[in-house]
C-alpha cells in the first residue's frame, strides 16, 4: 500500500519544526534571564539543578528548563508546579484548546459568541463587506455616519492585531473607507475613556487588565492570574514592546507594590510621572471577575483564556479583547505562580 506523501512530509518536518519552536522560546528566556540576573544576581547551582531535573523528570524535556530559570530568578527560588511558556504552547494549548482557541482571532465574531454589551464593538469589515453588530450588511456610504454618530473617535483592529500591533485610530476627519479596505478584515470599536485610577498613570493610552480564566474538568470557571498593563512614553495604546506590567492580587484587586518593565526589571512607580503602585486598587474589581468567568462559559471548549478588560470613566466593565490561543501565562507564572498547579497540566505530556 503506497504511503501518503503529505503524511510522510509532515512526519519528516515535525522534528525540525519542534526544534525551531523551542529554540525561539529558549532564546527569549535566556535574554530575559540575563537582564534579571544582571539586576538580582545569578541563580544558585542548586536552583539550576532543581529546574533542570523538573524539566526532564516532570515535564519531559530539558528545553523546558529555560523558562523555569526565569521564573526562579523573579521569585527568588524554585517552585514546583510552574508551567514554562514553551510547554504551555506546545503541550497545553493543543490538548486543552485544539482549534477552538483560534476563534478569538476572528474579532467580528464577538457578538455572535457572547451577545454581551460589555464589548465596545460598533461594526466590522469582513471579506469586502461592512456589517453592524447584528451582522446586517451596511451600504458603504452609511459606514462613516454609523461609526461617528455617537463617537468622536473609533479604533480599528485587524484580525491579526496581537501584541498591540495592527491597531488604528480614526476620527471623522481622518477616516477613509478605502484605507480600511486595504487594512483587511477587522473590527471597529468605540474609543474607551478610562477610569481615573488608570488615567493617573498615563493619559495617552488606555490601560488593560489581563485576567486569565480556566475551565476546570468539572466545568467550574476560575480566575488564575491577573495583571495590569500600562502603555509608556508616547504610546497610543498598550504594546508588548513597551508596556509596564503590575501584578494584581486575585481576591482583592490590589496592585502589587512592584511593577515590571519590558526587560522584566522591577520598579515601584510608573516611569512617566513617578506615580507609585502601592496602595492602588482596581475599581469594581468584583464586577470584572464576575464578567470574565461568566463569558468563559460561552466558549468552554477553549480551557484557558486571557481577557483584556478595563473600567471606563463611568466604571463600566469593558472587554477590549480576548485571547484563547497562546495567551500569555509566563509573566503571571513568574510573579504570581504557580497559577495552575492543581490542574496537573504536567500530565498532559503523556
Amino acid at each position: 500500500m503506497p504511503s501518503n506523501p503529505t503524511y510522510v512530509v509532515r512526519s519528516a518536518l515535525k522534528p525540525l519544526l519542534s526544534y525551531r519552536y523551542h529554540h525561539y522560546y529558549v532564546m527569549q528566556a535566556k535574554k530575559i534571564l540575563k537582564n534579571v540576573e544582571g539586576a538580582k544576581g545569578s541563580l544558585s547551582q542548586q536552583v539550576v539543578k532543581q529546574c533542570d531535573e523538573y524539566a526532564v523528570d516532570v515535564l519531559g524535556h530539558g528545553h523546558f528548563a529555560a523558562w523555569l530559570y526565569v521564573y526562579s530568578a523573579i521569585a527568588g527560588r524554585f517552585k514546583e508546579g510552574w508551567i514554562p511558556d514553551n510547554y504551555y504552547g506546545s503541550v497545553v494549548v493543543p490538548k486543552l484548546k485544539g482549534d477552538y482557541g483560534k476563534v478569538s482571532n476572528l474579532k467580528p465574531l464577538n457578538s455572535a459568541i457572547f451577545a454581551s454589551h460589555s464589548f465596545p464593538d460598533i461594526l466590522s469589515y469582513s471579506n469586502g463587506v461592512f456589517f453592524d453588530a447584528e451582522y446586517r450588511v451596511l451600504p458603504r456610504d452609511s459606514v462613516k455616519n454609523k461609526l461617528f454618530a455617537d463617537h468622536d473617535r473609533v479604533v480599528f483592529k485587524t484580525n491579526n492585531s496581537s501584541r498591540g500591533r495592527a491597531i488604528f485610530f480614526f476620527d471623522r476627519e481622518s477616516f477613509d473607507l478605502s484605507s480600511i479596505c486595504k487594512l483587511g478584515n477587522g473590527l471597529f470599536q468605540s474609543f474607551i475613556h478610562q477610569h481615573e485610577v488608570f488615567q493617573e498613570f498615563t493619559k495617552g493610552s488606555v490601560a488593560t487588565l489581563r485576567m486569565t480564566t480556566v475551565i476546570e474538568d468539572d466545568g467550574t470557571t476560575s480566575l488564575r492570574a491577573c495583571y495590569l498593563r500600562l502603555g509608556s512614553g508616547t504610546d497610543t495604546h498598550v504594546q508588548s514592546k513597551s508596556h509596564i506590567r503590575i501584578p494584581i492580587e486575585l481576591k482583592s484587586g490590589t496592585f502589587n507594590h512592584v511593577g515590571f518593565t519590558t526587560n522584566w526589571l522591577e520598579i515601584d512607580a510608573y516611569p512617566g510621572n513617578g506615580v507609585s503602585f502601592r496602595g492602588k486598587v482596581i475599581p469594581a474589581y468584583e464586577n470584572c471577575l464576575k464578567l470574565v468567568t461568566a463569558l468563559h462559559k460561552k466558549v468552554p471548549y477553549a480551557r484557558c483564556i486571557g481577557w483584556d478588560v478595563i473600567l471606563d470613566d463611568q466604571q463600566r466593565v469593558r472587554i477590549m479583547e480576548w485571547n484563547a490561543e497562546h495567551n500569555d501565562i509566563k509573566f503571571s507564572e513568574a510573579t504570581q505562580g504557580p497559577c495552575f498547579s492543581d490542574l496537573h497540566w504536567e500530565r498532559l505530556k503523556d
